[in-house]
């Protein structure tokens, strides 16, 4: 196999095979964000083609974002089950073939199998719990970095795609749009099935950053096979916390205001204004730009300040670029300038959560409670979606829409500051 050579040659160098598998991850975690993003410019031509409105089609999305973040907390069970290795591979083909397939497809169950579901299921299997699995199998130092990185490469991918989709479109048709996100998920794919190894001590090997006590490196010792049930387990038991509760409803928030409604409606949002597709994807690439800057801004700031009045912060300014939005008049200047505020906080608010979430359940139940949480944020972004595709197609305006995601921002901005201040270092 590569790795092992691979690991050997770069130990020679004084470079950790650690970086190798968070490089992959990226990539993966990239890719597969990808499919999530590209729907968005396909709400018009899908509708030029087959008559199908834009309640319809958003009708597939939320249902994609609903299984996508269902998935979140059974993807660390499977990936403990079945490893790193097969769990990526098999999600960046199912992806792959979702993309591939949906070229073919006729008929709107067609779009809601491929897009809905296959999609859901293989982007949900590899959400922002894999970059968590993989910074604590694989790191001691810099795991919060190494996390943040990970993260970002979510929004990132969402976003980074959509212009060579938008330009693709209006010259060879949806169709070809759809190849270059579908090509890559399966180069990826490849790749991680060379590359990525379950455990360091596969390779002979400590997590980056562990010390070296002088004992062989060793297999991490076994712990009992984890139930399908255990999720809903520790769901149960956290309904009664009242923390859980007010961050399941302001990651509901953050996904009605973010990929439920700019990723999926933006382009065709800014098209009612006159401004063509390509152009409104530029801006949302912008974002995820900004986006990767402001993520990695926002875990070095959790580790130094109060993470309720952060998130104070990213909610309220939020809520009113959204007022803002409609009223901008859809200039470079006035566009750019929300790419700047809007993509800086796009997914800003997963650090602080985290945290707040590691102070609240401790370590062991952080990670798969935190999956819950972030299935809030996916039901809000299915809400979002199917919402504004009803609003376009009923009052013939976003307008709307965009208005009650701005207040429900300026509602969680306030809502956060019902958690107690945490006392003592975060946990998570």
């Amino acid at each position: 196999m590569f790795s092992s050579p691979l690991a050997a040659r770069l130990q020679r160098r004084g470079v950790h095979y650690a970086w190798v598998i968070a490089g992959v991850t990226f990539m993966t975690m990239l890719s597969a964000s990808a499919a999530l993003g590209m729907p968005g410019a396909f709400l018009r031509p899908l509708g030029d083609e087959f008559g199908w409105n834009t309640e319809q089609i958003s009708t597939a999305l939320a249902l994609r974002f609903v299984l996508f973040g269902l998935m979140a907390p059974f993807s660390a069970m499977l990936i403990e089950r079945f490893g790193l290795r097969r769990i990526m591979t098999s999600a960046l083909l199912l992806v792959a073939a979702g993309l591939a397939l949906s070229t073919q497809m006729t008929r709107l169950w067609h779009l809601v199998l491929l897009w809905g579901v296959v999609l859901g299921l293989g982007s949900g299997l590899i959400a922002l719990v894999l970059g968590a699995v993989v910074a604590n199998r694989w790191f001691e130092r810099h795991r919060g970095l190494v996390i943040g990185l990970l993260t970002a490469s979510v929004a990132t991918g969402q976003l980074l795609f959509l212009p060579l989709a938008t330009w693709l479109i209006e010259q060879a048709g949806w169709r070809w749009a759809l190849m270059p996100v579908a090509l890559c998920c399966a180069t990826v794919a490849g790749l991680v099935w060379l590359l990525v190894r379950d455990h360091p001590h596969q390779l002979g090997l400590r997590p980056f950053g562990a010390p070296d006590d002088g004992t062989p490196v060793g297999a991490p010792p076994a712990s009992a096979p984890m139930s399908f049930l255990e999720p809903l387990r520790l769901l149960r038991g956290a309904l009664r916390n009242r923390v859980f509760w007010v961050l399941f409803g302001t990651f509901f928030i953050c996904g009605l205001s973010t990929n439920g409604l700019i990723q999926t409606h933006f382009i065709a949002f800014c098209g009612d204004f006159g401004l063509s597709p390509l152009p409104a994807a530029s801006v949302l690439a912008l974002m995820g730009a900004f986006d990767l800057v402001g993520t990695i801004l926002s875990g070095w700031l959790s580790d130094r300040f109060d993470n309720r009045k952060l998130l104070c912060w990213y909610y309220g300014l939020r809520g009113l670029s959204l007022f803002w939005l409609p009223f901008s008049d859809f200039t470079l200047y006035g566009l750019s300038l929300f790419a700047l505020f809007y993509g800086l906080d796009w997914i800003a608010t997963v650090p602080p959560t985290v945290k707040l979430a590691g102070h609240a359940f401790g370590p062991q139940r952080a990670g798969m409670l935190f999956g819950w949480i972030f299935a809030g944020h996916q039901l809000g972004g299915a809400l979002a979606a199917y919402g504004a595709g009803l609003s376009r197609t009923l009052l013939l305006t976003y307008t709307p829409a965009f208005l009650a995601a701005g207040a429900a921002c300026l509602l969680a901005a306030a809502a956060v500051f019902l958690i107690r201040k945490p006392a003592g270092p975060a946990v998570a």
